[in-house]
């Protein structure tokens, strides 16, 4: 089990739909949830991209001095980028950081922010791209340990003698890691990625998903790992933790979430569709009701509140520690290995989330958490003599 945490590029905020509790998204916040996340022992970060973002391979960069063992999972686009170029920013910045980049192939999925980027390619075009995109960035990669060029001509993308003279650190190539839920996302995933994600569902689509994905893989030949992306609301109590999520959502007023909903049902993307889905049924019953924890629990502790407003993943993770950890692991028995989580504020529910579960997770994962300890030998000194560890000890 891995455990990584997200870069808020897009804002942060103590309240869904409004400036209220906002934080500026500048280079000093970002060190800090990134820091946070370095020390505390989470295995990377998810840096998300979108014209709604900043640009992920900036912040990235920016990023490495103020980090140690982080891993960084960076979004490349086809379309946006050509694979030779992409390849070589990949190498750069896995030899700059000792090897810990990881890669996110985003297809997308938003019809118009695609066309304000200048990609006008309908949803199986994009993925016929993402293929020839993909299979030429691995090559150039792998081959760049030798002296071997690579030519490839495709329907989308064509390059001739293409070599990239200083390779990664990671070989054959860093990890490419990808998610979407269409049959043609699932083959693209089946053949070409080391890694499957899916956002957070409820256990028994995710399950359905991952046996799918699984299967495609088998005929190909090959096994992937698996991750999830996941909110989470913890707090010390269930009381105390469905108290978080209401009050997320408390400033929110009806046509916001109106907007935010005309905009998700315009995109082809079929995870968003999926998303949607999710709260469809607490919306249609229309007034305070489509907010209640009654309509918006879409499975035990699975709260499909965020994606009222929020475009991606939209559910998280609400509870106990002890719940939230029950509820990882049974995600984890379907064969997740890796959960990319976030909550609001991003600073703050790191902290949270590592003091309240981390020491629930297991052993194996806590053995190798830098912060596992985070609530062992630390705190303030008890009448200027004992420290807590000893104190705790004793009794």
């Amino acid at each position: 089990m891995k455990v990584f945490w997200f870069l808020p590029t897009h804002g942060d905020s103590r309240y869904l739909g409004t400036g209220e509790g906002a934080r500026q998204v500048d280079l000093s916040y970002l060190q800090q949830v990134a820091g946070a996340a370095d020390r505390l022992g989470y295995e990377g970060v998810l840096i998300p991209t979108g014209r709604s973002c900043e640009d992920p391979w900036v912040i990235a960069s920016s990023l490495l001095g103020a980090t140690r063992r982080l891993k960084f999972l960076v979004a490349v686009r086809p379309g946006l980028h050509q694979p030779a170029l992409a390849a070589r920013m990949a190498a750069t910045f896995d030899r700059l950081s000792g090897g810990r980049l990881l890669v996110n192939l985003v297809t997308g999925g938003d019809r118009g922010e695609l066309e304000g980027d200048g990609v006008f390619q309908d949803h199986a075009e994009r993925y016929e791209q993402s293929a020839e995109f993909i299979r030429i960035w691995r090559e150039i990669l792998a081959r760049s340990h030798g002296t071997d060029s690579y030519d490839f001509e495709g329907r989308h993308l064509s390059v001739k003698g293409a070599r990239l003279l200083f390779p990664p650190v990671q070989k054959p190539h860093p990890p490419v890691w990808f998610g979407g839920s269409s049959p043609a996302a699932q083959d693209l995933a089946a053949e070409q990625v080391e890694a499957y994600l899916t956002w957070g569902e409820p256990p028994a689509d995710v399950a359905a998903k991952i046996e799918e994905v699984r299967a495609r893989a088998a005929a190909r030949g090959r096994k992937l790992q698996y991750g999830i992306r996941l909110h989470v609301i913890v707090r010390e109590t269930e009381e105390a933790a469905w108290q978080a999520a209401d009050a997320l959502i408390s400033r929110l007023d009806d046509a916001t979430v109106d907007r935010a909903q005309a905009a998700f049902a315009k995109m082809d993307s079929v995870g968003q569709q999926r998303m949607a889905a999710l709260h469809a049924d607490a919306r249609a019953k229309g007034g305070a009701s489509s907010r209640s924890r009654a309509a918006l629990e879409i499975s035990p502790n699975l709260w499909a509140g965020i994606g009222l407003v929020r475009g991606g993943a939209g559910t998280a993770l609400v509870g106990s520690p002890q719940t939230v950890a029950a509820r990882i692991q049974e995600y984890a028995d379907l064969g997740i290995e890796t959960f990319i989580l976030s909550g609001y504020p991003h600073l703050e529910e790191a902290y949270r989330f590592a003091e309240l579960v981390f020491p629930l997770l297991p052993l194996q994962l806590r053995e190798r958490l830098s912060g596992s300890h985070v609530t062992g030998p630390f705190g303030e000194v008890v009448a200027n003599l004992d420290a807590p560890a000893r104190l705790a000890s004793q009794s």
